[in-house]
């Protein structure tokens, strides 16, 4: 039978006491560097696993960090959540943490009862929040409670921000100058639920870009949309079927402009030539769609790498060099807005 390596026989090893050992290898900073090395080297050599709920009692840690994806249900298979889950995933198993996921429809009961239990039951260290809200209870929640959080997009809550924003002005003024460039004037907007960050800052950069163009907004051209594939593709079918149709359709979200795109195929349009289709993320199918979709392309993998990073910082407590950082997305033209 396999001899059980006991923190014990490290010590002994080492000629260390067992308080040096768990010390170092829970990472305290009282523990001189070179001594660190030796303990986690030697430990690693005789197969030394920590009992990690004895360590977690010890240290008041969970090394766990927790997402809750805000959905009425679950969209893991979204091109976008699969990449932002996987940056959170590999930047927490980098640092030796792991990564609790889970979903819950936004502003449900069920979405607090899951927070609460997270956070009260003390099951995670820290979370990342996306899909930020204008007015964010969650933000609140946290905040009031000093649980260490990280968000992608600012809240509009007076809470000390710790993430990642990615500003869409510069972007959504090229993608508008290109259309208009092409010969559009009618451009619709279909977007996302209102009380969401996102919806507001890139729908107001939207507006923005068109005033700025000279180019009157039809209200008939701006539909709510839910950042699905079936959302934008319901959207669309009701903007082509109007009297005077958009030449050009600009999405909230990449999935929402792939029902765009199938939306306009089943009725019989030359996409690129008919009718315009762009989106906003850059997810890794884009470049790869019938045709290729034009996108503002953000670094989601990066993004989510980054946030917990972020999250990490907060957690040690530690000297944080930079608590926000800001991103401009890049205009990505291809076919499905007539691009090459």
């Amino acid at each position: 039978m396999p001899v059980m390596i006991t923190i014990r026989d490290v010590a002994r090893r080492l000629n260390l006491s067992i308080t040096t050992v768990s010390r170092a290898l829970d990472g305290y900073d009282d523990v001189a560097e070179e001594t660190r090395r030796q303990v986690i080297e030697v430990a690693k050599e005789m197969g030394y696993t920590p009992n990690r709920a004895a360590r977690e009692l010890r240290r008041q840690r969970t090394d766990t960090l927790g997402y809750i994806l805000p959905a009425d249900k679950p969209q893991f298979a979204d091109p976008f959540i699969a990449e932002f889950i996987a940056g959170l995933g590999d930047e927490a198993a980098a640092n030796n943490f792991d990564l609790l996921v889970s979903t819950a429809p936004a502003e449900s009961a069920q979405e607090k009862t899951l927070y609460q239990r997270w956070v009260q039951g003390g099951k995670v260290d820290g979370l990342v929040l996306n899909y930020t809200r204008l007015r964010d209870w969650r933000v609140q929640y946290l905040a009031g409670l000093k649980k260490p959080f990280v968000s992608l997009e600012r809240s509009l809550d007076a809470v000390d921000f710790v993430g990642v924003e990615v500003d869409p002005g510069e972007g959504y003024a090229e993608l508008i100058d290109y259309l208009i460039g092409m010969g559009h004037s009618r451009i619709a907007y279909v977007g996302g639920w209102r009380e969401l960050k996102i919806q507001h800052d890139r729908f107001a950069a939207f507006e923005r870009c068109l005033n700025s163009a000279a180019v009157q907004i039809d209200p008939t051209l701006v539909l709510e949309g839910d950042l699905t594939l079936e959302g934008g593709y319901q959207a669309v079918l009701r903007l082509l079927s109007l009297n005077r149709p958009p030449t050009a359709v600009v999405c909230v979200n990449d999935l929402t402009a792939i029902g765009a795109l199938h939306a306009a195929h089943e009725m019989g349009l030359r996409i690129g030539r008919d009718v315009a289709v762009a989106g906003f993320d850059g997810i890794m199918g884009a470049a790869h769609t019938n045709p290729p979709l034009t996108t503002l392309d953000q670094p989601v993998y990066t993004i989510a790498r980054k946030l917990v990073s972020l999250l990490l910082g907060l957690i040690s407590g530690g000297e944080m060099p930079e608590r926000q950082v800001r991103l401009q997305p890049k205009l990505m033209i291809r076919e499905s807005t007539g691009g090459r």
